[in-house]
């Protein structure tokens, strides 16, 4: 996974002597970035002296005092945040320091993107510095950032458990890790399964909507009818039920429109869908033709502006939707 390379920092060498240059919006990554540099300068010298500042209100003086050395450490890492906000003055003495670079001094600046503070950036990237881009993942990429997160503490996941887990959650990669190291933690095997996820996050509006959507499609009447009562019934948002019925439909008939053709792989980028997600809908694809599922769009939509407010009962609007849908696939 490019996102996974990007996170490490073994082709730096010694950090001493160097700028290294880490930017992109992604705050969780950036911020690894900088442990891992802050990390390989303390193993090169435990007495290393660490400076952590942002750039507002930093001046071009205030920034050489800061690496004219320590009485207590003969060396220095220090990392300066969000340099978008650096002023002309801290601009000019951190290129300055890049085309020069002091040998005792590990210099870690961080951006978060964007157009403020480009020219620096420009500048330091032709001064030589390391450069570490740290863009957001794409969508695709986030089951293979779980796994990568299960990996480093020892436990695994299947990419269907992943996939779960992402939906329970969101794209939010803080509160992704955070939810892998809950449940490396708390199993006792070390694999993540789907019913500890499902103890941990049954309640998150999205996977239930995916769980309803899935188990219609399937023809599944009554346990997408049970889902359905109970998504409702911890306050999960109608329009999100909708939505995901919606794209379950338009995954299958995308699929329809491209079976036979290509490697999973090609099939499932040009359906939007992640590789393993294909064995489950071309089984439900088996319950359907075109005519079914234009049938299961109309319905959708007509449950959708229900929601929204053309019906006076949501809930009776969604039994209808999800009770029809699934006697389609069912026939």
């Amino acid at each position: 996974m490019a996102t996974t390379r990007q996170l490490r920092v073994d082709d730096l060498g010694s950090p001493y002597g160097k700028v290294v240059l880490i930017q992109g919006p992604e705050e969780m990554l950036a911020a690894r970035l900088v442990e891992q540099v802050v990390a390989v300068a303390r193993a090169e010298d435990p007495s290393v002296e660490v400076v952590r500042t942002g750039a507002a209100g930093l001046e071009g003086g205030d920034f050489a005092q800061m690496t004219s050395g320590s009485l207590f450490a003969a060396r220095s890492a220090v990392v300066i945040e969000d340099l978008a906000e650096a002023s002309d003055s801290l601009a000019q003495a951190l290129l300055a320091a890049a085309a020069d670079p002091a040998p005792d001094i590990a210099l870690v600046l961080v951006h978060r993107g964007g157009n403020k503070g480009k020219g620096v950036v420009d500048k330091l990237k032709k001064a030589k510095a390391a450069h570490f881009p740290v863009t957001a993942l794409k969508p695709r990429e986030l089951v293979g950032f779980v796994e990568h997160e299960a990996r480093t503490r020892g436990a695994r996941l299947d990419p269907q458990v992943a996939q779960q887990l992402v939906d329970s959650v969101g794209t939010d990669l803080r509160s992704l890790v955070g939810a892998v190291d809950q449940l490396a933690q708390d199993s006792e095997d070390g694999l993540i399964r789907e019913d500890l996820v499902r103890r941990f996050f049954q309640g998150r509006a999205e996977v239930k909507g995916f769980t309803i959507a899935d188990a219609a499609l399937a023809g599944q009447t009554t346990r997408a009818l049970e889902e359905l009562r109970w998504a409702l019934a911890s306050g999960t948002a109608p329009v999100l039920i909708t939505s995901a019925m919606a794209s379950g439909v338009r995954g299958l008939g995308r699929l329809s429109g491209v079976r036979g053709r290509g490697n999973d792989n090609e099939v499932a980028a040009d359906i939007g869908v992640p590789p393993w997600k294909l064995r489950t809908m071309r089984q439900q694809l088996q319950r359907w033709d075109d005519l079914r599922l234009a049938r299961a769009v109309r319905l959708v939509a007509r449950a959708d502006a229900d929601v929204k407010g053309a019906a006076d009962d949501a809930a009776y609007a969604l039994d209808t939707m999800v009770l029809q849908v699934s006697r389609l696939a069912g026939r």
